[in-house]
């Protein structure tokens, strides 16, 4: 596992904000699965090109992922770039924001 070509570093978020994200999420289907291979490059250049086409993701961890939920969550928040919104069971929910999406794709979070 490498960590090259890592992006733009993680945001601060405030309670109200990640409030508001976790709400998005919740009628998400998870995009990305961590199964027996854990953490790999090509688990990590997916994550990567999902950014690509939207700013909220869920990732669901797989019974025979070796790593454990919260170093899974804080491993892929880290190498990614991302924010971690919320580790609920063996759901990861990160955010990364994407100036490159129209606007009318982009999320637009509450106020601090």
């Amino acid at each position: 596992m490498t960590t090259k070509n890592t992006p733009i570093q993680p945001m601060n978020l405030v309670g109200k904000q990640k409030k508001y994200l976790r709400g998005l999420a919740h009628h998400l289907e998870p995009v990305v699965y961590v199964g027996r291979e854990g953490l790999s490059d090509m688990l990590l250049q997916s994550v990567n090109d999902t950014f690509k086409t939207r700013e909220l993701i869920k990732i669901k961890l797989g019974q025979n992922c070796d790593v454990t939920k919260k170093t899974a969550a804080d491993q892929l928040a880290q190498m990614t770039g991302a924010t971690l919104v919320q580790l609920i069971g063996k759901t990861i929910i990160l955010y990364r924001p994407n100036k490159d999406l129209k606007k009318e794709q982009r999320i637009i979070l509450p106020k601090k």
